[in-house]
């Protein structure tokens, strides 16, 4: 399909085929059935894994338990072969001197596993995988396994373990296996995957229906550390269980386990693959007009120019605010109308753009052949969307790619017309509630707070703000929390039990930021005041992003104070004071760090940020991700500086996992909400960075030739 003459085809390849279509688009392109998962939450048996795999970009949520052994776990499946867990493990009634007060010892530890064969139907299904690689090696083990479907309901697997999966009835033995860390963990432990004792485990799995699911397992977890701290009696290899599928694809299953207790569990998979594009209930857009074929050419009207353009600009604010949207700005010419796009309430930016479209279709004299969309965020143009008017009227009953083809997205610096119409309201509050949660603490692994949220906004110029969040607490026990951590650094995040036990009420961050551009592909942000919940001071930032790259370069540096532990207006000195040594150590006033941003495509993209961070420490932040076209996001990340796993303590390095989901997932109408889970094992000094809201690269892409082409499907909506 040939582009029209001056413009440039937007992601070509969308229009390759059904299958490229439907990845570009965000859409399903197959199912494939979520297996059973083993306690661990991965899956397999009943503690036994299997060589399966989940559909691609499946999360699942489980919670499974054995004796005195409870297990929670989040499994994402990061690639079609590739899955990665995160667990948080309780076993109560444990002897160790890292258990909390009742006896329980709480664990977190990571999985990965990778399907080396996929399932035909002659070889069975092949998977490697690491369990609990990177933590205190409680649950350290390593398998190769096999599975097999006999017919229509049976399933076979059997597999080799190593560590944990290999401690009952080995086969032999491959090398020296360092004993369990049972410490701080943290480390990835390479030096004992694959070497020590080998058992094989197996199991059988029948389908007798649809919904109810027969277990027979072998295993080779013998169970030692809980026999030896805990008094679990090991009596049989051979566990038995049954599960049943509920509504929504959940399980529940029952177990008879090792000849002596009992177990259940729970797994809840989702899949934001296949979730589709929140939103649907909202009342559809203006269909477009399509002018009288002889009218296209009449430039009578350019006469009064300046009257038609006053005309227009106030039919086209009334009309937009039917869609939720406004503009900023406004220009008319003889075949060309440009407008600054202001979209507070579509998450998919696309669906913000036909609609704009549609309504200038309805407004524009007849001979305005050419609309140029300006969205901006903060007031600042990201980007130009340029689109024919013919073909607006020409392509509305047909496929959204279609359309695509003949779009221009470019950059939109030295493009926007002024900023001549008043924002409103400049000035803006609303009274919400809030939920905050404290997690993995072992005096309590999980805490909540509720409480009453009073925000405001005042749109002081279009690209200079300010705002504000004051919470007070309703109900809740975080700031029952007592554990103070030890530290070898400047407390930069671990004297963040003083702020939860002496924040409330609270001023959550009070920030007057300006946004702008600053070149030709660069863009920039000042933001002053109280930052976060533990500091206050300056940051600014500037980034190189090319509206059609994958790309993004940043800078950002930050000058910084501690707030005082009430969270309310007055500032500390810098000077922190180690609890547990007298010691006061300096937090630097400067931090900040140089990132570089890459899409990969399809859906998956990375970050590197290399800098100072706020205890003074040097080093990079790695971060990873999946996004969906309906807004559902998933990452990890991993800080490495030049402290040492010693000086960091507990968890060695910083790490975590987050999970955005798009809030027009529980109201279905269109939002721009988010709301955005960080898991984070342990939190420490080392690699801590600061909070700083409205950072750039997130705004500026959402309206960059990546984003739009992959919500492109929401412009006829």
């Amino acid at each position: 399909m040939e582009a029209k003459a001056g413009f440039r085809p937007v992601r070509a390849w969308c229009l390759a085929g059904t299958a490229a279509a439907a990845v570009c688009l965000g859409l399903p392109t197959g199912a494939q059935q979520v297996p059973s998962y083993n306690t661990y939450g991965v899956p397999g048996l009943i503690d036994m894994p299997s060589a399966e795999m989940a559909p691609d970009a499946t999360i699942s949520l489980t919670y499974g338990r054995i004796d005195e052994s409870n297990r929670g776990a989040i499994t994402f499946q990061l690639t079609p072969r590739l899955s990665g867990t995160f667990r948080y493990a309780g076993i109560g009634n444990f002897d160790d001197p890292n258990s909390n007060a009742d006896g329980v010892f709480y664990d977190r530890s990571f999985d990965l596993r990778f399907q080396l064969l996929t399932e035909t139907s002659i070889r069975p299904a092949v998977a490697i995988g690491l369990q609990d690689f990177i933590g205190t090696g409680i649950y350290s083990g390593e398998y190769i396994v096999a599975t097999k479907t006999v017919g229509q309901k049976l399933k076979a697997t059997a597999g080799l373990g190593w560590g944990r999966l290999g401690s009952y009835n080995p086969l032999g033995s491959y090398g020296e296996r360092p004993g369990n860390l049972l410490g701080s963990g943290g480390l990835p432990t390479y030096d004992r995957w694959f070497r020590g004792d080998i058992a094989g485990f197996g199991g059988l799995a029948y389908q007798f229906n649809d919904n109810l699911t027969l277990k027979l397992e072998y295993s080779s977890d013998a169970y030692d550390d809980e026999s030896d701290r805990g008094g679990f009696e090991h009596n049989s290899p051979l566990n038995y269980g049954v599960e049943y599928r509920l509504p929504n694809d959940a399980r529940l299953a029952l177990y008879y386990a090792y000849g002596s207790t009992l177990g259940f569990q729970l797994s809840y998979p989702m899949n934001p693959k296949t979730l589709g594009i929140p939103g649907g209930l909202e009342a559809g857009g203006l269909p477009v007009r399509r002018r009288p074929a002889n009218s296209v050419s009449d430039l009578g009207w350019t006469g009064a120019l300046a009257a038609y353009e006053d005309n227009t600009r106030q039919r086209l604010i009334t009309s937009l605010q039917a869609d939720d949207l406004s503009i900023e700005g406004y220009q008319l010419e003889p075949h060309r109308a440009t407008i600054r796009l202001r979209n507070e309430h579509y998450g998919r930016p696309a669906q913000a753009i036909g609609r704009a479209a549609r309504a200038m279709s309805r407004i524009m004299p007849d001979s305005v052949e050419e609309f140029v969309i300006i969205p901006v965020e903060n007031g600042t143009p990201m980007s130009a969307i340029t689109l024919r008017r013919s073909d607006l009227e020409n392509l509305e009953n047909d496929a959204a790619v279609e359309m695509l083809a003949r779009a221009s997205i470019t950059d939109a610096y030295g493009k926007a017309p002024p900023s001549t119409i008043p924002v409103t309201p400049k000035f803006s509050w609303s009274l919400t509630s809030y939920y905050e949660t404290s997690t993995f603490d072992p005096d309590a692994p999980f805490r909540l707070d509720i409480g009453a949220q009073l925000g405001a906004s005042w749109q002081i110029t279009p690209n200079l703000s300010l705002s504000g969040a004051f919470r007070k607490r309703v109900i809740g026990n975080i700031h029952e929390t007592e554990r103070l951590s030890p530290s070898e650094l400047p407390r930069a995040r671990t004297d963040i039990t003083y702020y939860a036990q002496n924040g409330d009420p609270k001023l959550r961050d009070l920030v007057l930021a300006w946004n702008g551009r600053v070149g030709p592909d660069l863009y920039g942000r000042v933001s002053a005041g109280y930052l976060e919940s533990m500091y206050a001071g300056v940051s600014s930032e500037v980034l190189w992003k090319p509206v059609d790259s994958a790309l993004a370069l940043g800078v950002e540096v930050n000058f910084v104070r501690r707030r005082d532990y009430d969270q309310l207006f007055a500032l500390m000195d810098n000077t922190t004071y180690e609890p547990f040594s007298d010691v006061t150590r300096e937090i630097p006033d400067f931090n900040g760090h140089v990132s570089a941003y890459y899409d990969f495509g399809g859906g998956y993209t990375g970050q590197m940020d290399i800098g100072r961070y706020l205890a003074g420490d040097w080093g990079t932040t790695l971060t990873v991700g999946r996004e969906f076209a309906n807004g559902w996001k998933f990452g990890a990340f991993a800080t490495f500086t030049n402290v040492s796993s010693d000086e960091f303590g507990e968890g060695s390095f910083d790490k975590g996992i987050t999970l955005t989901i798009p809030m027009s997932v529980g109201i279905g109408t269109p939002t721009r909400e988010y709301d955005t889970t960080v898991i984070r094992p342990i939190t420490r000094d080392g690699g801590a960075r600061l909070s700083v809201p409205g950072r750039l690269y997130g705004n500026v892409r959402t309206w960059h030739e990546d984003e739009i082409t992959d919500s492109w499907g929401r412009f006829w909506r």
